[in-house]
């Protein structure tokens, strides 16, 4: 499908009339707040002072002067322990917890200290010391606080100590090249540095504007820390607004730099290159003029003389960059594509139908009649697809079983309207190869890591692009275990496509649960890790938009591959989506009820990880009690909190990340207290993120089309099927000598096709397995199912309706010159009804057997099983060559038929043995045996039908038969029974015969 497209920079602020379509809304630059410091701040760090030198000389010095050493000077004979316990010996004691505790609390300030004046990273934890760590910290922020201009305290003291005149510094810290890349890093700090360099720039206005008629150049810093440059920062310093990016990349694009390389993509920039900068840029000495420059040095004045004579191809480009920078605050440009920046050799020519990498729609319409979330939705496509699917093979397991009482269920309900089109559109948009490849590659890593005794690493995100899988780290972690490779910086972790399709299943906790998907930029898909983000996220934007962004986080955390066991809780949501994983999903009814569990649920974590020794859940991942411990809860609050209740949440959110917790919250503001990470979804679709660096196209399932899979879901459960006789199959065939078909495909065994030609080109492959996938949905196919199915990879089409034209020509028509392959009403392909296969055939007679003529007749019952159990040949297709029929796995019909000829041979020996008939009985059994091994009920019945034999020897075979079958598993418990009713010395036969 067609990828979503930015508007353009220098596009019409209200959109084009005439055609009338419209330019996404624009996010207005909001005036950037800046706190000044107060005679309170003063005080506050006075204070802290004093507490300090209190606690961390004061205590020592009056230990040292009024106790003394608490230890015994040489080395204690057994006597000294026979000796009287007095108040000295308590004295003793007390004071030794106290140097403990002293030297504790020393740690912790010295590496709060550390991490703050150092700027970089995480403080890191002192064992046990959680309170004197905490105390630490803020004694130490409010020392320092009046020091720093851009400091921040979520998730520690990162930044703390940064002063004014670091920020303002030509290599000031910019976003990454990658996506998203300023995770990690808070708002106050962005404001405030904007704020910073937002006041120089106004000192050099008068000196800009003198220039005006002057080319303006800048050089790409190199980077400073972990952060670099970026064509978002570049314009937000020197234009005055992050989004006229896309007007430096104009004037840009495809020149030669002085390394030799060209611009080819905004996000990708390299320190030493030049840029064209537009006319109103202004900076001081960050824009640097070849005229009016003293502090440039020759080379580089060379290197932007030799650069300025590159630019004549792209002088149209330019001016119209330009033009467009006047009217920037109706334009609109998108945030950076920030994300994993590729291989210089790495083939972008990706496939048509690689549906993992697809760019989402972002509205709620439909494609060829199907809805387009789903189908730009690979992995919750595929989640939801396998989560159905396993509904209904419970359903029917239970229903065999008698589980549900009187109901047969061997007739899924077809869906029907809409739950038809999102039934299609999960068929069509499903990507289960991927999610696969996800599962595998996390689990592998941490299996990898775990081998080497490292930790697992902090992942705030994961970006899918081409099959190719990155990991964002929260900080550079090492090198990764091959055949992971470091990506474009220390912080990313990337895994190719080909490796990852090497790796096999591994017996290893998921160790990233709470990735979920969020969107596409360009080629690549975000998944966040909710559990990650040091604090809340926060949604901003219509009610509407909000709920369908939410929908769509609930059902694939719900439904996703790539987790073990994880608890979603729900508050504020109009539509129960427990029926989707009644296991994993849980409405609460308001902001209270959540308050009160994630309290207690936080206290129970932090005791938990401090009796396990675990800094964090990651670390108990990887330990022996992986699988029943730490695994996420994720909180999903669509209404907006009051303030009181927001300032509770980040409370708890503070120490969120480690204890594996996630809380994603809406609002109806822009902001929210205690937000860490802010985003907002606009009506067009577009998730947004500045500070984080993205601009989606965000992933959604709209109301309507929550209704359908909540639909699809309840239908298929199997507590709420109708009692009573089996539903009706959907297609009844004549089975008298008068309804004999004009084609009759045999696919109960091998494939057999009779009344047709078979086609003698290689086409021939392709239209047996359309036929077959027609003929087991007599409903109808929708065109993109049926090309999904035979081209999983996809295709254009022009192909797949070639091939349907080809069907058509080879089924031809009917007497009165109708075609056998038709189109009904919401243009799905279907069937002719003198077009039958033996299911067909075997679903009717099994139906006519046990709710038509059979029913009241006990001859013609007998009759119509016994021609039933003679349709069977085998498993279903069981020729099918290797590779094809791949659709057979998102099918139930694989464990609906072994089902259905179990029940047709129980229902026939139960009539032969009413009659004393046991070889017939036996004969049945052995029928259906050869199509449904596994079927528990059929061996108990043969046990039965033996046992009436009177043959005891040929019992006792028949019970060493089972034993052998059983392995180390051994019998089931209703079989074992069984035996010891029939055969009570089973037991001891069985051990002789062995």
């Amino acid at each position: 499908m067609p990828r979503r497209r930015s508007s353009s920079s220098t596009g019409s602020p209200t959109g084009n009339p005439a055609g009338g379509s419209t330019a996404p809304r624009n996010r207005t630059p909001q005036p950037v707040r800046v706190r000044r410091r107060t005679v309170g701040d003063f005080v506050k760090a006075f204070l802290a002072f004093l507490a300090l030198l209190v606690l961390l000389i004061g205590v020592p010095l009056a230990l040292a002067t009024q106790i003394g050493w608490p230890l015994p000077h040489g080395v204690p004979s057994l006597d000294w322990l026979q000796q009287e316990i007095t108040v000295q010996t308590f004295l003793s004691i007390l004071t030794v917890v106290v140097w403990l505790a002293w030297a504790q609390f020393t740690a912790c300030v010295l590496v709060e200290m550390k991490a703050a004046l150092s700027g970089v990273g995480v403080p890191g934890r002192v064992p046990g010391a959680g309170p004197s760590q905490l105390l630490a910290r803020q004694l130490v922020a409010a020392l320092l606080l009046v020091g720093a201009t851009a400091a921040s305290l979520t998730p520690g003291l990162s930044q703390l100590g940064h002063g004014l005149e670091g920020n303002q510094k030509g290599t000031v810290a910019a976003a990454q090249q990658t996506p998203g890349g300023l995770f990690g890093q808070q708002r106050e700090q962005a404001a405030n540095t904007a704020a910073a360099v937002a006041e120089q720039a106004a000192s050099a206005a008068a000196q800009a504007e003198a220039k005006q008629g002057d080319t303006k150049y800048y050089r790409i810093q190199p980077p400073e820390g972990r952060h670099h440059d970026s064509l978002w920062e570049i314009a937000q310093r020197h234009l005055g607004d992050g989004r006229r990016y896309k007007e430096i990349y104009q004037l840009n694009k495809d020149r030669v730099q002085p390394d030799g390389s060209r611009l080819s993509e905004a996000s990708l920039i390299r320190p030493g290159w030049i840029m064209e900068m537009p006319a109103d840029a202004h900076g001081g000495e960050l824009v640097e003029m070849p005229d009016g420059a003293p502090n440039v040095s020759e080379q580089v004045r060379q290197q932007i003389h030799d650069y300025a004579k590159t630019g004549d191809h792209a002088q149209g480009g330019g001016d119209h960059a330009q033009g467009g920078g006047h009217q920037q605050g109706g334009s609109h440009a998108s945030v950076p594509a920030q994300r994993p920046a590729p291989d210089a050799g790495q083939d972008r020519q990706r496939h048509a139908g690689d549906s993992a990498t697809a760019a989402t729609p972002a509205s709620s319409g439909r494609s060829f009649g199907l809805p387009e979330a789903l189908l730009g939705a690979p992995l919750l496509a595929a989640g939801l697809l396998g989560a159905l699917g396993h509904r209904r093979r419970q359903a029917l397991w239970q229903s065999a079983l008698g589980a549900v009482g009187g109901r047969r269920g061997m007739e899924p309900p077809t869906p029907t309207g809409d739950a038809l089109d999102v039934q299609d559109a999960l068929l069509v948009g499903a990507d289960p190869e991927g999610v696969r490849r996800l599962d595998r590659s996390l689990r592998a890593l941490a299996a990898a890591l775990a081998a080497e005794s490292r930790p697992l690493p902090v992942v705030y995100a994961a970006w899918l692009t081409g099959g190719d899988l990155h990991l964002q780290l929260a900080q550079p972690a090492g090198k990764p275990p091959a055949p992971w490779r470091t990506g474009q910086d220390e912080t990313f972790w990337v895994l190719a496509r080909a490796d990852a399709e090497q790796y096999e299943e591994t017996e290893t906790a998921a160790p990233y649960p709470g990735l979920v998907s969020l969107g596409t930029m360009d080629d690549s898909r975000l998944l966040l890790n909710l559990e990650a983000v040091p604090g809340i996220v926060s949604l901003s934007g219509r009610a509407s938009d909000r709920a369908a962004v939410f929908a769509s986080v609930a059902a694939e955390l719900a439904t996703n591959g790539w987790s073990d066991r994880m608890t979603v809780t729900l508050v504020g949501f109009g539509q129960d989506l427990t029926p989707l994983a009644p296991s994993r999903l849980r409405h609460l009814d308001g902001i209270e009820a959540l308050l009160e569990t994630m309290e207690a649920e936080t206290r129970q974590r932090r005791g938990a990880l401090g009796a396990a020794g675990h800094d964090s859940v990651l670390t108990g991942r990887t330990g022996p009690a992986q699988h029943t411990r730490w695994a996420p809860h994720l909180v999903l609050l669509a209404a907006q909190p009051a303030a009181e209740d927001a300032r509770r949440l980040a409370e708890l959110a503070a120490d969120a990340s480690r204890l594996g917790i996630g809380y994603l919250v809406g609002t109806e503001s822009d902001e929210l207290p205690g937000a860490a990470w802010e985003m907002e979804i606009t009506s067009e679709g577009r998730l947004l993120a500045p500070l984080l660096g993205l601009e989606l196209d965000a992933q959604m399932l709209p109301s309507a089309e929550q209704q359908a899979v909540v639909e699809l879901f309840v239908e298929a459960d199997p507590e709420s099927g109708p009692d009573g006789p089996a539903p009706t199959p959907p297609f009844l065939v004549d089975i008298s000598e008068q309804g004999r078909p004009a084609v009759y495909a045999r696919l109960v065994g091998p494939y057999e096709i009779i009344g047709l030609d078979t086609p003698d080109d290689e086409r021939s492959a392709l239209l047996h397995e359309a036929l077959a996938l027609l003929l087991l949905h007599r409903e109808g196919v929708h065109p993109r199912v049926l090309s999904s199915a035979l081209w999983p990879r996809g295709v254009t089409d022009d192909v797949r309706d070639a091939l349907v034209e080809r069907l058509r020509s080879w089924l031809g028509t009917g007497p009165d010159g109708t075609p056998r392959l038709g189109t009904d009403d919401t243009g799905r392909l279907t069937l002719a009804k003198s077009v039958v296969s033996d299911l067909d055939v075997l679903r009717s007679l099994y139906h006519e057997a046990t709710q038509g003529k059979g029913a009241d007749s006990r001859a013609v019952r007998g009759r119509l099983l016994t021609d039933a159990l003679v349709v069977v040949r085998g498993p279903l297709l069981a020729d099918r060559p290797e590779g094809r029929y791949r659709w057979l796995t998102h099918e139930i019909v694989d464990a609906q038929l072994p089902l259905i000829v179990a029940d047709i041979g129980l229902a026939l020996s139960s009539f032969h043995l009413e009659k004393d008939r046991a070889e017939k009985a036996i004969e049945a059994l052995d029928a259906a045996l050869r199509t449904a091994p596994a079927d528990e009920r059929l061996w108990n019945e043969l046990l039965r039908a033996t046992h009436a034999t009177g043959d005891t020897a040929r019992l006792q075979a028949l019970a060493a038969d089972l034993v052998g079958r059983g392995g180390a598993r051994g019998l089931p418990p209703r079989t074992e029974a069984l035996l010891d009713e029939l055969l009570p010395a089973w037991r001891s036969a069985v051990a002789a015969a062995g």
